[in-house]
């Protein structure tokens, strides 16, 4: 990065200026290909910005109205702001971006009331696509029912009769199967729990139809895949979802060989609108053609492959998260490890000296632990790599003694503040008081020096980056419940939260050079929302609109 592209954009245009009244030939600015003016821009260099100019992918200069409009040309896009605010786009640092499509493509079993709610959901879908063949979904939540106990595969079948049914929990990490699905899969009363999964079974010992972490693969590995045309629908329903919430990037947890290449000639065709971070899938095949090419990144860095995702525990709320000691309400019960850990710290290993970041899923304070101790071993190797910027996804529940290694061992939390807002109203009755003090800790663990980032783990939770903000700033429900926050202490202020969802997913994926922050000659990746998302109440962010996305220069989207 040149120096000079870092200079303060008033700067730019003042000395431009400043040199046609000294009589002097300035040097040409470039042209702008759009301008954003009349409103209020959130740049760490001129609080008092009205306007920006862009360039191709890059921001040009931002300041007063009448410089910036000054850079008007001919073909420029010119975009009144009308007192909107515009802030770095949102740069989601965990998600699944297919896993999106795939959910608007199928089910949707979000917001269930009740295990009936499920059923004339699918049963409407069973209706609606007539035929022998799978019908999936996501979304249920038994923690939101009147009864919190799993459902059985008779809640399906009374339904679809021996059409095989997968609908997988809202985190992703326990399925139910319909009977036949279960027959498909040769799952009976004689088929053992897989290592890292479990397959819930009645007093018989006959499997109920709830599958747990590694036990869904056995049903997921029958399933035919979508053909080419599918995976392009479903990719283009995922950005076009993304774009619509203001969200600029993703980071993009768990990625295949295939859809890695998938991405690529998006990206070379001039196609990919949202700027994709992607971690590698934890398979043999992908990681070994991952491993054998490099780390791979586009000039224009809208798409980059240099993470590989790797697991330790499964969620909380199926009790599947590993924890210390057993769960409160589960006694002789701490959850799952559902990856060896040498197979942890071999791959961590093989993708430190290969080039790749790694980013391990940890919720438990057990599995958080191991992965701390094992980037520790890692960091103390002869010619370890200077600045792997290992990254734990979730970081959920960590011992009090751990939140302090984050920074010493050069460690980032990939946080989703939503999740706290999810769990908070059963997570006591998983976890006992005492528990909680390491829970959801994202002040405690940036006030000890460790970096963060943040994102929505969609589509587990909501796309909306709003309902993160607002999550990280109250730690209550939209109805403003518990009164003053849940565990109040880890509140966040209005530019940290904005900070840790642009500037620290950037420097989560060795960006911060160039993308995160509005300043010259950084990529124009761009939110602009009805509001200030810093300094309004908590509460407004809940009605707070996404009026322009845009990226790469581009918009993207745009409010009717």
């Amino acid at each position: 990065m040149r120096p000079s592209l870092l200079l303060p954009a008033f700067a730019l245009t003042s000395f431009a200026l400043a040199g046609l009244m000294a009589g002097c030939q300035p040097a040409a600015q470039p042209e702008a290909t759009l301008i954003l003016h009349g409103g209020h821009i959130i740049t760490p260099e001129t609080p008092e910005a009205t306007a920006l100019a862009v360039a191709g992918d890059r921001i040009l200069a931002v300041g007063p109205d009448t410089p910036i409009l000054a850079l008007q040309g001919p073909k420029t896009q010119v975009l009144d702001l009308d007192g909107a605010t515009v802030v770095p786009g949102f740069n989601d640092s965990h998600c699944h971006l297919y896993g999106l499509g795939q959910a608007l493509a199928q089910i949707d079993l979000v917001g269930t009331a009740s295990p009936e709610d499920v059923a004339a959901r699918v049963a409407t879908a069973h209706a609606e696509r007539p035929g022998d063949g799978w019908l999936q979904g996501r979304g249920w939540d038994q923690n939101d029912w009147p009864v919190q106990e799993y459902p059985t595969r008779a809640l399906l079948d009374v339904v679809v009769g021996t059409r095989p049914v997968l609908i997988r929990r809202i985190d992703g990490h326990a399925a139910l199967a319909s009977s036949q699905a279960l027959a498909l899969a040769g799952i009976t009363a004689d088929t053992p729990d897989p290592d890292g999964g479990q397959i819930l079974r009645d007093k018989a010992g006959r499997p109920t139809g709830l599958l747990i972490d590694n036990a869904v693969d056995l049903v997921l590995a029958i399933i035919p895949q979508p053909d080419a045309d599918e995976v392009a629908r479903r990719v283009r329903l995922a950005i076009d979802h993304c774009h619509r919430y203001g969200i600029t990037g993703v980071h993009e947890a768990g990625v295949s060989w295939e859809r890695v290449g998938y991405y690529q000639s998006l990206a070379q065709a001039g196609k990919l609108d949202l700027r994709i971070y992607a971690m590698l899938d934890d398979v043999p095949a992908t990681l070994d053609a991952a491993f054998a090419q490099g780390p791979i990144f586009t000039p224009d860095d809208i798409f980059t492959a240099r993470a590989v995702k790797i697991y330790a525990d499964g969620a909380l709320g199926s009790r599947g998260a590993r924890l210390l000691a057993d769960y409160t309400d589960q006694p002789g019960h701490r959850g799952l490890l559902v990856t060896d850990p040498a197979h942890l710290r071999e791959v961590s290993r093989r993708a430190r000296d290969k080039g790749f970041q790694v980013g391990a899923h940890a919720i438990g304070d057990a599995a958080n632990r191991l992965l701390l101790n094992i980037f520790s071993e890692l960091n103390k190797e002869d010619g370890s790599v200077r600045d792997p910027r290992w990254r734990i996804e979730h970081s959920q529940i960590l011992h009090p003694e751990d939140i302090p290694r984050f920074a010493r061992e050069g460690v980032i939390a990939a946080m989703q503040p939503v999740h706290c807002t999810s769990d908070m109203d059963w997570a006591e009755q998983r976890l006992g008081a005492q528990r909680l003090a390491g829970g959801y800790a994202w002040k405690s663990l940036l006030d000890s020096g460790a970096r963060l980032c943040f994102g929505t783990d969609f589509p587990i939770e909501k796309v909306d980056p709003l309902d993160g903000l607002y999550a990280a700033r109250t730690r209550m429900h939209p109805d403003g419940t518990p009164p003053g926050g849940w565990q109040p202490q880890e509140k966040l202020d209005g530019a940290t939260a904005l900070r840790l969802y642009t500037a620290g997913s950037a420097y989560a994926a060795f960006m911060e050079d160039r993308l995160g922050v509005i300043r010259p000659g950084y990529y124009a990746d761009l939110t602009v929302l009805s509001g200030n998302p810093v300094t309004c109440p908590p509460a407004q962010l809940l009605d707070m609109a996404v009026r322009h996305t845009i990226v790469a220069g581009r918009v993207v989207y745009s409010a009717e």
